[in-house]
């Protein structure tokens, strides 16, 4: 069940259009082609790669998800990639409060490794194939959190842009 959100949640200037043009235009413009490059990449889970240290596919989707949350320019935003020995990295980002006035914290969360190839792919598809056809993406990764960190910090920048203050 989904919990009603307050009459006051979100300021009566927000503007629905402007914001749905951002996010359509950051998607379109920067997510799939981000996307897209993930997709290429077969970063599985250590659980279905013993040597995913040595293979550094899971390093090469933190490294390019990373360098996209930081070329953003965030105000305040820090960012952070969390290495623990025998782990996968961690990105971690805080895009600290813009509203004084409210000590709510908000987590979004996903992750960039992946589950290993399956059979059963129409022709033309593949699980490390990338493949965009009548407005959706194929690809492994893609539909399981791979757009999570784009998606989070895209919203997070559509509020700012138009002067949303954030918990």
């Amino acid at each position: 069940m989904n919990a009603r959100i307050p009459d006051d949640a979100l300021p009566p200037t927000l503007d629905p259009k402007a914001l749905q043009a951002f996010v359509d235009d950051k998607w379109d413009n920067e997510i799939i082609p981000a996307l897209t490059d993930y997709i290429a990449v077969p970063a599985k889970s250590p659980a279905f790669d013993a040597d995913w240290e040595k293979n550094a596919f899971i390093e090469r989707v933190v490294r390019d998800a990373a360098q996209w949350v930081e070329a953003q320019k965030v105000s305040g935003l820090t960012l952070e990639v969390v290495r623990l020995p025998g782990r996968t990295p961690v990105i971690f980002f805080d895009a600290p409060a813009t509203r004084s006035d409210n000590g709510d914290t908000i987590l979004l969360y996903g992750h960039l490794d992946k589950q290993p190839e399956f059979s059963g792919w129409r022709a033309g598809l593949g699980p490390w194939t990338p493949k965009l056809e009548d407005g959706k993406l194929y690809g492994r990764g893609g539909a399981d959190d791979g757009y999570a960190v784009y998606a989070s910090l895209t919203a997070i920048m559509a509020l700012d842009k138009q002067g949303v203050p954030r918990p």
